[in-house]
């Protein structure tokens, strides 16, 4: 998978340490950055990035992932989820049909957040016959309304 990371100047160290977990996934990885510290700029590249189709996932990075993810959302097509647990992890894509995740560096320690990017990556495909579907489509019908 194509997967492409972002966060603002407080999440570097953060992000460099989950790009190189992510890689050694066995996923192509590229870095939008750090060195904005308006957190919304980094957020909405990525997720029009993401949007677009030029990246499969992406993963994005703040003191506590609210603002990357309120940014993320504001972007037609992008559908990011604040997680910090391993069942959220599962559900962003299962459930939800997440394009992007967003952590918070200061709220979660790195190895539950590699754990939280592995969940994300490994857990499958939106179940088109779940229960979530219809949930799913009156937010894509809203935001194309």
């Amino acid at each position: 998978m194509k997967i492409v990371f972002g966060c603002d100047p407080n999440a570097e160290d953060f992000k460099q340490q989950l790009i190189e977990f992510t890689k050694s996934l066995g996923h192509d990885v590229e870095d939008f950055g750090d060195v904005d510290p308006i957190y919304a700029n980094t957020a909405i590249k990525v997720a029009k990035a993401v949007a677009a189709g030029d990246f499969d996932k992406g993963i994005l990075l703040c003191g506590t992932g609210i603002g990357v993810s309120i940014a993320a959302n504001k972007v037609k097509g992008a559908y990011a989820a604040n997680i910090h647990d391993v069942y959220q992890a599962q559900r962003a894509q299962l459930s939800n049909n997440a394009n992007i995740i967003t952590m918070g560096s200061q709220v979660i320690g790195i190895e539950l957040a590699k754990q939280l990017i592995k969940e994300f990556l490994g857990a499958g495909e939106f179940d088109m016959n779940g229960r979530s579907v219809a949930k799913v489509q009156r937010i894509v019908d809203f935001e194309n309304e």
